[in-house]
């Protein structure tokens, strides 16, 4: 009895079982759910705006505007009291590097997209601190000429990384409405530093001695372009509007692959063959100087159809690598390379603005950007921090310098580009229709 009994409930299974079988005359298999790596679809305001507050909360409370003494750990609020011992209260990042320089920016478009005051102030509360705090460290070097302190890097630029990005977020803040800073000495010293005292080729390409001499990175497009391009809109002359132009074009010509649409990394005069390394941030910088530079260079400039044909087809170029999970490779065209955040961000940001500013076609670009922005966000943990960003890295000729960088959620590069992309998104979102038809992500 028991085994009729399992008989008949087995029989029973079996036509429930064929009854529910999935194929293509009983399911519309058009319409089953892909099993994404990276969530799919239209990103919203509410939670691209989620994201830029945790950030936002984690940088405000770990980023401190005070001085202390580097010894006893006292605050210095005494100005006139600064010496050599007198260094930033220590905070999870640095207030005065490129990267911050970035942060700072990302934060005014972060206002400008949402209409909370609280980002722009971020930066107007620190870049102000900075502003206070400068001619006291003038006083000190007047009494002590050899005087190593907090701010020998902003009062005495020695590289480019100093300068631009720092140079550039200054300029925007010390043009709002109710900024009441003084930052013109230090704005004045960093575009002298990059007009005037930068290592240059004798065509006037800005240049490095390492790692070997005469050696071009792709970073120094970022650390110099952008804020020679604002220089030219803050004071009105040409010769800045002509040298960023120059900088973005003699680059081009040596370093822009034009088969892949991709820039290599490192440049060296005199060597017959350049190593092709590809470098994902690199390239981010890159894309970000051509956006920026555009978007104050005058249009009747002589050099801005050629800036705007390079960001074309750098921006076609950097879409053909991007992966199934939204991210790029940190080596863009080795897909065994990690993927990494803060290239993706920048690259969210660049396209993103390209499209909004109309240079490039939104319905063709618009869903990979919507991708690439949703990776980018499950990268923010539940703090605030930005995981999956490489760290600072210099100039290599063999892969396995570029494979084994390291990752690390202390790395600043990466919390400006995701502020940036998160508020050109929201502004893409709004100007932009974005809906699945017929289960695929388009823009109208």
């Amino acid at each position: 009895m028991k085994l009729k009994l399992t008989a008949i409930l087995i029989l029973i299974a079996g036509i429930n079982l064929q009854a529910q079988k999935v194929n293509d005359s009983t399911t519309p298999l058009h319409l089953m759910k892909p099993d994404y790596d990276t969530p799919y679809g239209k990103p919203e305001v509410k939670s691209i705006t989620d994201v830029l507050e945790r950030i936002y909360s984690y940088l405000d409370k770990t980023t401190y505007t005070a001085l202390v003494n580097k010894d006893t750990q006292a605050e210095v609020t005494d100005y006139s009291k600064i010496d050599e011992k007198t260094i930033f209260k220590p905070g999870d990042f640095r207030l005065v590097s490129y990267e911050w320089g970035v942060t700072y920016a990302g934060m005014l478009n972060a206002t400008e997209a949402t209409g909370d005051p609280k980002y722009a102030t971020y930066t107007k509360n620190r870049l102000k601190f900075l502003s206070e705090i400068q001619p006291w460290f003038v006083k000190l070097e007047q009494k002590q000429p050899q005087a190593r302190h907090a701010l020998v890097r902003v009062l005495h630029p020695g590289a480019l990384d100093d300068c631009g990005a720092m140079c550039c977020a200054m300029i925007k803040t010390q043009q709002l409405a109710g900024f009441d800073g003084d930052l013109k000495p230090m704005i004045n010293t960093f575009a002298d530093y990059i007009s005037n005292k930068e290592f240059r080729f004798s065509d006037g390409t800005l240049a490095r001695n390492r790692p070997l001499p005469n050696s071009l990175w792709l970073d120094d497009l970022f650390m110099s372009v952008p804020a020679l391009a604002q220089m030219g809109k803050y004071t009105g002359e040409k010769k800045y509007f002509d040298d960023a132009v120059k900088q973005v074009l003699q680059y081009s010509d040596r370093m822009f692959n034009k088969d892949k649409g991709l820039f290599m990394h490192g440049w060296i005069l005199g060597m017959d063959e350049h190593p092709q390394f590809h470098w994902a941030r690199a390239n981010g910088w890159a894309v970000m100087t051509m956006v920026e530079l555009l978007e104050v260079l005058p249009q009747n400039h002589e050099g801005r159809a050629k800036v705007l044909d390079l960001l074309r087809k750098h921006i076609r170029g950097l879409a053909n690598y991007q992966t199934a999970k939204g991210f790029w490779h940190q080596l863009i065209d080795r897909n065994d390379s990690y993927l990494e955040t803060s290239a993706t961000a920048i690259y969210t940001y660049s396209i993103a603005r390209a499209i909004n500013r109309g240079y490039v076609d939104g319905s063709v670009y618009g869903p990979m950007v919507c991708l690439a922005w949703n990776a980018v966000a499950s990268k923010v943990n539940d703090k605030g921090q930005v995981e999956g960003v490489c760290v600072g890295t210099g100039m290599g000729f063999d892969p396995a310098f570029y494979y084994y960088r390291p990752i690390n959620v202390f790395a600043a590069h990466g919390y400006g580009p995701v502020l940036l992309a998160g508020a050109e998104m929201i502004q893409l979102i709004k100007t932009h229709k974005i809906e699945i038809n017929d289960s695929a992500l388009q823009l109208y």
